[in-house]
């Protein structure tokens, strides 16, 4: 189970993405309702609704929960939604990761909802940095993060919150599509085959963009790179980089001066270039350490929703986003 709280915060792609811009366009929260002879589908939030919209086509009727420019872990819904979950024949979520979403689909729909959290093979990467009593030990270090030298997890914490950031790794996101194309399959039988084709150009579409990847994270000066909060512990361990997180899983957890301090000495020591921060919370943190150790700051996407309802990108072009910035950022060759 993935233990998450509720929070407060809020290049282009090839010719072949861009085919797939037009089938996983932006959700509408007004989307709901029946889509005629359409297979009603529900999606939490961004990652998934593109895949169902990808995989989908004008087979299915997609409606998001989650808004354009709402950070997911914020949703709260509306009665409406309620009764879209209640009459989708699908509803694709991540349990754990918005509880509003899990006791709706629990209480209203249980049948029809279908948890991605097993296809994405979830691992405890790293866990909150919270106020902790001095002299505490420190935690073991999973592989592509960095903890604090005296920070020791929370009670209710311990052993690890599961990591719910699947998709910034291509290749834990590929198994979901595959997961979400099986599930459409069941479900609707009689579109199997147009469901199966298109899921195989986004699979050589995700296939390509964790090719792209290995390739442009292969040779880098810094293998280490600090963030607002750690949402990219699975792309750090897949590409062999340090994910340094100044918040933990969740984005408004508010860092110790202990814990800014250490990253401050992080960034001097490393000669770290770049602190990213994200676009739907607030840059203030990452700005003032920014200040603070004299270097720049630039947005790594979470790609946990689009900026706003009118948006062009999609999850491939901003993941391409994201090498960009790491590359340069990492002064990789």
């Amino acid at each position: 189970m993935i233990v998450m709280r509720s929070s407060s915060r809020a290049v282009v792609a090839g010719l072949a993405a861009l085919a797939l811009v037009t089938l996983a366009g932006c959700g509408d929260d007004a989307a709901s309702g029946s889509g005629g002879d359409k297979l009603d589908v529900v999606a939490s939030f961004y990652p998934l609704e593109f895949i169902a919209k990808s995989v989908g086509g004008d087979a299915v009727n997609v409606t998001t929960l989650t808004a354009p420019g709402v950070e997911p872990h914020d949703l709260e819904l509306t009665p409406k939604q309620v009764g879209t979950i209640s009459a989708a024949k699908l509803v694709l979520f991540e349990k754990g990761l918005q509880p509003a979403a899990d006791e709706a689909i629990d209480q209203n729909n249980k049948d029809a909802g279908f948890d991605v959290a097993p296809a994405a093979k979830l691992e405890a990467t790293g866990a909150d940095f919270e106020e902790h009593e001095e002299g505490e030990s420190a935690p073991s270090t999973p592989t592509g993060t960095v903890k604090p030298a005296a920070y020791t997890e929370p009670a209710a914490h311990t052993g690890g919150d599961l990591d719910p950031h699947f998709w910034l790794d291509p290749v834990r996101y590929a198994g979901v599509v595959q997961a979400v194309t099986d599930k459409l399959v069941a479900v609707d039988a009689a579109h199997a085959d147009g469901y199966k084709q298109r899921a195989a150009t986004l699979l050589g579409e995700v296939g390509k963009l964790d090719t792209e990847f290995k390739t442009g994270l292969a040779d880098c000066q810094l293998k280490t790179f600090v963030t607002s909060h750690e949402a990219f512990a699975y792309l750090a361990k897949r590409y062999g980089l340090t994910m340094v997180g100044i918040a933990g899983l969740t984005p408004d957890a508010e860092p110790t001066p202990a814990r800014i301090k250490e990253v401050q000495d992080i960034v001097r020591k490393q000669k770290v270039t770049t602190i990213f921060y994200e676009e739907l919370v607030s840059p203030k943190v990452a700005e003032s350490i920014a200040r603070d150790v004299h270097v720049k700051t630039a947005v790594l996407s979470p790609i946990e929703g689009l900026s706003d309802a009118n948006s062009q990108e999609t999850y491939l072009s901003l993941m391409r986003e994201n090498l960009q910035e790491l590359r340069k950022a990492n002064s990789c060759a």
